[in-house]
């Protein structure tokens, strides 16, 4: 009975050494328990996001090396794993040498060659080019190849033949995008599917954490396996990778499907574990039931996941939060306060005359119900000194002598507090205190750039930037009731107006908070960023027209109506907001520090943008004209 192991490791971007290391303990484990087939994740040699490393040629010499261990390593098994491969005879098509993502099986310290391919391994056939992923750059596809050759991509696509003992098994190999195939003008599985009966298939895969994907995933490949009618085998990485601006976890959720098209073994998430299956016992394996989970719990376990390697990575121990009696910094809080102990987690309020009693008081709550370091640093007196500095002192104008004076507006004295907060305060706090502060935007704020550059936007990390307001609540609820198991995030700061308490117009016993009405601005700023189709001003003018806002944006019916009295209320609106998104929040972002992904579309890497200004089409002006005539 054929025993297959799915090794589910933790992937080191950019360390090859580390890497193989691990499969070499894997392969051994595997062995030790019988198995005759082990695999390992795409790219598990050298990571799969490394920037232009790709470019350094003695990496991929390095590369090579150590995936010669990894075949020598196959003795009485077969070892299935991703690696990058060199043809150095040959160019891309950016005149640097010819690079594949490539899928290698090994045997008794041999390569075992597809049917039709050119070489030793199995070439990487989509090339996803969107979102996070910039394969293009880099890899030269099975497509390429394909019309370099003369031929099609289907007659190179082949599988692969194990002789296992005194067995053989035909093989279908896919490489992660290649199961993927909906929006490409073939699918590689298809491919397979139609050449012959195959025993089953793997696809090996470097598939970042986004929510909402496993299911997909499932229902997707699941219907593969079932189609055609023999098990599925799909192996996924954990582990923390990024592209610069936009750090991603690997959930690893390596999964089994058999015959039928059931999950019959879905692996834990961000656990390096080695599992065995039996081929042929697949088809009788009870179908696992889904977790029945909200997708909070799945947001929690990947920002802590993500916080905790990415702390070990940049050899942080130590945090500092500036905190505000607000739900995003107390979120923050209890979030890292999991991750580093409260011991090593410092909380700073810092007051001026503009933060009311409540607050002040909701920021010593939380800081006892963590049990914390904790510190109150008013900022009255140097926010005071810096605007007295820059009214009294004279400007002088060198080319005439004449002198005028700074005037500080209530607008830049608000600017001064934010950065008074953090490049002065928090800055020295965390050099004193051995670590780093953190950035505690949120995705509406993060949008629109409501936030003060080399203010509240600094910080090492960004960890939820990519959390709508509405989820940084539900994660509030969700570490009250779950993780703490206890009211850490007070219920006065969950139930407080979001303030940011810059000026008495933001008076938070008075009721008054924010510009952003979250319960609506949450939804319309998702539809410019997080949609396939992104959506633009066009369409919004198109949807208020026709009385769809609500149900096209997916937020609650009637905050229209509630929030825009008329038409000319909900554009001005729409223009405020787009004029920003567009405008100086993409300076802030590109300025801002990493963020943590969750969704299905993170800023920086992940929403490509260009400093172009604001842009309204004909069809806008149109609109707008026809809806303000009436």
């Amino acid at each position: 009975m054929l025993k297959i192991a799915m090794a589910q490791m933790e992937v080191v971007p950019g360390h090859p050494d580390v890497n193989t290391a691990t499969i070499l303990r894997f392969i051994e484990e595997a062995r030790a328990k019988g198995a005759d087939v082990v695999i390992f994740p795409e790219m598990a040699v050298p990571g799969y996001f490394l920037g232009d490393t790709w470019e350094q040629s003695a990496f991929l010499r390095d590369c090579e090396s150590y995936g010669r261990d990894i075949i020598a390593a196959s003795k009485d098994i077969t070892v299935m794993f991703g690696n990058v491969a060199i043809d150095w005879q040959k160019k891309n098509n950016d005149g640097r040498v010819r690079k594949y993502n490539a899928f290698f099986i090994a045997r008794d310290g041999e390569l075992i060659q597809p049917d039709n391919m050119p070489y030793p391994y199995t070439i990487k056939t989509l090339m996803p080019n969107y979102r996070e992923f910039d394969d293009t750059r880099h890899f030269f596809s099975l497509q390429k190849l394909a019309r370099e050759l003369g031929t099609t991509p289907s007659k190179l696509l082949s599988p692969v033949t194990l002789k296992i003992r005194d067995d053989y098994y035909r093989v279908g190999c896919l490489l992660c995008e290649d199961g993927w195939s909906d929006d490409y003008e073939f699918a590689p599985f298809e491919l397979l599917e139609e050449k012959e009966q195959l025993d089953f298939y793997v696809n090996i895969s470097a598939s970042p954490y986004t929510l909402g994907k496993n299911d997909k995933r499932n229902r997707v490949f699941g219907r593969q396996a079932r189609e055609a009618g023999v098990p599925l085998f799909y192996v996924n990485c954990i582990g923390l990778q990024n592209n610069g601006k936009t750090v991603y976890t690997f959930d690893g959720s390596s999964t089994a499907y058999n015959e039928s098209g059931h999950v019959v073994r879905t692996l834990p998430e961000y656990e390096e574990v080695l599992t065995i299956l039996p081929l042929a016992g697949m088809k009788d394996m009870p179908a696992e039931k889904e977790a029945d989970e909200p997708d909070i719990a799945h947001i929690y376990r990947a920002l802590h996941y993500g916080i905790g390697h990415f702390l070990a990575n940049i050899h942080m121990k130590k945090i500092v939060i500036g905190i505000s009696g607000g739900i995003d910094s107390a979120v923050a809080a209890a979030l890292y306060a999991k991750v580093v102990g409260p011991e090593n987690l410092l909380l700073v309020n810092m007051p001026s005359v503009f933060n009311s009693a409540t607050t002040k008081g909701l920021s010593q709550e939380l800081a006892n119900n963590l049990g914390c370091q904790y510190m109150i640093i008013p900022i009255q007196e140097s926010v005071d000194h810096t605007i007295k500095q820059l009214e009294e002192t004279p400007m002088v104008h060198l080319g005439t002598g004449s002198e005028s004076h700074l005037r500080v507006s209530s607008f830049v004295a608000e600017n001064i507090q934010a950065r008074d907060r953090s490049a002065r305060v928090l800055a020295g706090a965390a050099a004193a205190f051995g670590g780093g502060f953190t950035c505690n935007a949120n995705k509406a704020e993060t949008t629109v750039g409501y936030s003060t550059l080399y203010g509240d936007q600094s910080g090492f990390l960004a960890a939820l930037a990519d959390l709508w307001k509405y989820q940084v609540y539900a994660l509030a609820h969700y570490m009250n009731t779950t993780v703490y198991g206890r009211e850490v995030v007070p219920q006065g700061i969950i139930d407080i107006v979001p303030s940011a308490e810059l000026s008495s117009a933001q008076n938070v016993d008075e009721g008054k908070g924010d510009p952003i009405k979250y319960p609506y601005h949450d939804f319309l700023f998702r539809s410019f960023v997080e949609r396939w189709q992104k959506a633009t001003p066009e369409d919004l003018l198109e949807w208020y027209k026709a009385g769809t806002v609500e149900a096209n944006l997916g937020c609650e019916a009637g905050l229209v109506a509630k929030y825009f009295p008329t038409a000319a209320d909900f554009i001005q609106d729409l223009e405020r907001w787009w004029n920003l998104f567009t405008g100086m929040a993409i300076a802030k972002r590109i300025q801002a520090p990493p963020i943590l992904a969750v969704s299905r579309r993170a800023y920086g890497f992940d929403h490509r943008e260009a400093q172009n200004g604001a842009y309204y089409t004909r069809r806008y002006r149109e609109l707008k004209a026809e809806l303000l005539a009436k």
